[in-house]
Parts: C-alpha cells; sequence; structure tokens
C-alpha cells in the first residue's frame, strides 16, 4: 500500500500513527495535509507572515506527532482541536518572539515594514536592488548554514517544490521536508539578525 485515502477519519489517523513501521509516515502525512488549512487561518487571527504560521504549524504537528506515538493524546478533545491549541500557542510564541525583538532599544522600524508602506512597483524596485547587492551575503550565509540546508534553501528557491526535495535529499514526506526548510529559513534569518 503506497498512499492512503484523503479522507481518513482521526480514529484512522491515530491508529496508523500509533501502528508504527513504514506506513507511519503516510498517515503522518495525511494529518499534516489534513488540517493545513489552520495555517492560512493562523494568518488571518494572527497576522503572522505565512513562513512564521507555517513553522509554528509544522512544529505543532510535530508536538502532536510525539504526543500520539507516547500516548500523552488522551482523546479527550478531537483531533483537530488538539492540534489547534498547540497551534495557536506557537503562533501567540512566534508574536512574543517578534514583539520582544522589535520591542529591542536597537531595533527601529523593520526593512519589510518600511516597504510595505511603498506603492508596488517602488516596493518592487528596491527589492531587486536589495537582492542584486545583497547576493554576496546571502552566499556567505548559506555556506555557513551547512550543506544540508544550503542545497534544500538553493533548490527551493529553484521552484522546486517541498515533495522533489524530500525525495532527492531522501526525506520521508513532502511535510518532513517542508518542516525542515523552514528551520533552515530561521537558521538563515537569525544569521541576518545577528550579523551587521
Amino acid at each position: 500500500m503506497n498512499s492512503l485515502p484523503r479522507n481518513l477519519s482521526d480514529a484512522d489517523l491515530l491508529l496508523g500513527i500509533r501502528a508504527g513501521g513504514p506506513q507511519r509516515r503516510l498517515y503522518e502525512n495525511r494529518l499534516y495535509e489534513k488540517y493545513d488549512y489552520l495555517i492560512a487561518d493562523g494568518v488571518r487571527k494572527h497576522r503572522l507572515t505565512d513562513d512564521d504560521c507555517a513553522s509554528a504549524y509544522s512544529d505543532a504537528v510535530l508536538i502532536v506527532f510525539d504526543h500520539i506515538t507516547n500516548d500523552r493524546f488522551k482523546e479527550q478533545s478531537g483531533l483537530k482541536t488538539y492540534l489547534y491549541q498547540i497551534f495557536s500557542n506557537k503562533c501567540v510564541d512566534a508574536i512574543r518572539k517578534k514583539t520582544t525583538n522589535r520591542s529591542s532599544v536597537h531595533d527601529g522600524l523593520s526593512l519589510d515594514d518600511s516597504l510595505l508602506q511603498l506603492p508596488d512597483d517602488t516596493r518592487l524596485a528596491i527589492q531587486q536592488l536589495i537582492m542584486q547587492g545583497d547576493a554576496e551575503r546571502l552566499h556567505q550565509h548559506l555556506q555557513q548554514l551547512g550543506e544540508k540546508c544550503r542545497i534544500m534553501l538553493m533548490a527551493w528557491a529553484d521552484g522546486y517544490s517541498d515533495d522533489d526535495i524530500a525525495q532527492t535529499m531522501n526525506y520521508n514526506s513532502a511535510a518532513v521536508a517542508k518542516t525542515s526548510r523552514l528551520r533552515c529559513f530561521d537558521k538563515l534569518r537569525e544569521r541576518y539578525r545577528n550579523t551587521p
């Protein structure tokens, strides 16, 4: 059995994940995909970026996988409710982190915030100039992230999907590749924040 039906019940997902074995990843992927619309809800509700919400969602799903396999999920609520609560908490953590970083005396208005205030054509021109002028800096940061992150981020920038990346880099699923990619993006962002 190489694929599973799209509309599995929560009970089927729980059984498949708890059963372990080679099919476990397929069930994990189905759970990830079943509720991934929560990312868009998080963007609207918490006013975070798509990447921040996707990262929060991936972290929440990984926690849910852990709780299911270690019998910490007691099924006192629905799987969606349980996942949503953890996801919401991760979004709030991301907001707190951003708020803490922005309230620092050394931080001013971020470049992204400033660009949003510009007309579309001006914003695009400035973004292109920044991209051209910052190519060397980006290259240096990518080299320092390590081979795996560098390859993954460059493949994604070249238009490869998370599924393509998962197959090429031997990840168990597109969801795992996406989580790894988002973590690499977070590391890259940290390097930019911490390097003048």
